[in-house]
């Protein structure tokens, strides 16, 4: 079903772009009457939005998916109030992540002449608004911060952490700290990061290590 992550233009007004739509944004505000201890109501409810749902996988809600079937969110994950996820192209999100609330990962792509935001030409000729969309992956336990935003064509890798308020427009690498607007590597994360060099936060815990 889905045709729209090469790049290539297509109508958002297909009738079975709409039709599924209209059931995504009805089970949204299913999923967000919903108190967060019905659990078993809600996972059903992912499980009629997302293109793929695993395991230990919590949204806190609300939540807003444009298709949902473009989906896929890995086991462990946690993504707190407020996300949006506007995914016209596929959207991958990992494993063990953690998000913030107001996390925003939009995929389509608009002209950037207004005139042809109205209307272009499609090859039988009729006149249509059209648009594009690009992939969103998210590598396994990536931590992104409150109000961040995920702009279409990104990849961020393993291990990254995404600051506050931070708008990605670019790829990040694998175990980088990146933030700002535009997202920018601050420096790679190393194990001077570890808690265990900060026993002032530590306290009587410990740190587990890899596995």
């Amino acid at each position: 079903m889905l045709d729209n992550g090469n790049g290539l233009l297509f109508s958002p007004a297909e009738p079975w772009r709409k039709e599924r739509k209209r059931i995504t944004h009805d089970l949204n505000l299913d999923y967000n009457r919903l108190y967060e201890d019905r659990t078993d109501e809600r996972n059903e409810i992912l499980k009629q939005i997302l293109g793929e749902l695993n395991e230990g996988v919590f949204l806190q809600g609300p939540i807003t998916f444009h298709y949902g079937i473009h989906t896929k969110i890995g086991k462990g994950t946690f993504i707190n109030f407020n996300f949006t996820c506007q995914d016209d192209a596929q959207v991958t999100i990992g494993e063990n992540c953690n998000f913030g609330p107001n996390v925003t990962i939009v995929t389509p792509v608009h002209p950037m002449r207004a005139d042809e935001r109205r209307l272009l030409r499609c090859p039988d000729g009729s006149e249509k608004r059209l648009c594009w969309a690009k992939p969103v992956r998210v590598g396994n336990d990536c931590w992104l911060g409150a109000n961040v935003v995920i702009c279409p064509g990104v990849t961020i890798g393993d291990n990254c952490v995404i600051g506050a308020g931070s708008v990605v427009v670019r790829s990040i690498p694998a175990d980088s700290f990146a933030a700002g607007n535009p997202c920018k590597v601050i420096r790679e994360i190393t194990e001077a990061d570890s808690l265990a060099r900060k026993p002032e936060i530590l306290g009587d815990c410990s740190v587990i290590g890899p596995d």
